[in-house]
């Protein structure tokens, strides 16, 4: 007799905060992580792929969806729509598997005032420092000055958030980071909602 549900790991995080090294560090490491791809309205960048790093569709497509209740949650930044599609989530908890989201604060609210609040386990990624981040967005060397001060702006009113997460990842060494990354998603599993576990307690007692 075992709980059999998937559950959630939520993560969020200033651009260049090393968020996306450490989902990469998740995936190879742990076959059973179903990664949420974002639904997105915006163009497709050099070298993005459909279907691995975003479903590009149409505004008309999007709002259609909205419509139809098909996100967990969507947001409009920058003119352009962004969105989780409740349905291929929904598949992989049943199916088992750790649902693993990237999203902005915004993204964070509104997934935690839905129905997988329960079972969502967040983290908030960031670096030591302000001066830290600003040092790696220019190291890149993959954005404008104007767009790296945009992405600073951003992460300060991002970080106010921070309070409102399970756990803060501070991510100032990779190798520490890592080992901390897979403790988290293997606490994440251990989330279950409370109609789940009513059902867990009923058979127990007549096991």
């Amino acid at each position: 007799m075992r709980l059999k549900r998937g559950a959630c790991l939520l993560l969020s995080g200033p651009s260049g905060s090393g968020k996306s090294t450490l989902i990469r560090e998740l995936l190879q490491h742990d076959p059973n992580i179903y990664f949420s791809i974002s639904t997105t309205t915006r163009g497709k960048r050099p070298g993005e792929q459909e279907g691995r790093d975003y479903f590009f569709v149409t505004k008309e497509q999007f709002e259609e969806a909205i419509a139809a209740g098909a996100f967990l949650e969507w947001a409009k930044v920058h003119e352009h729509y962004y969105g989780t599609a409740l349905a291929p989530v929904m598949e992989a908890i049943e199916a088992g598997k750790l649902v693993l989201f990237d999203v902005d604060v915004q993204g964070f609210e509104a997934i935690m005032k839905s129905q997988l609040a329960e079972i969502t386990t967040s983290v908030f990624i960031t670096t030591p420092t302000l001066s830290e981040l600003r040092r790696r967005l220019e190291a890149r060397g993959s954005d404008d000055p104007a767009t790296i001060e945009r992405r600073l702006q951003n992460a300060k009113e991002e970080i106010v958030y921070m309070p409102r997460y399970d756990y803060v990842l501070i991510n100032d060494d990779l190798a520490k980071s890592r080992k901390k990354i897979f403790a988290l998603a293997e606490v994440a599993r251990l989330k279950h909602s409370r109609q789940e576990l009513e059902a867990f307690v009923e058979l127990w007692v007549r096991s």
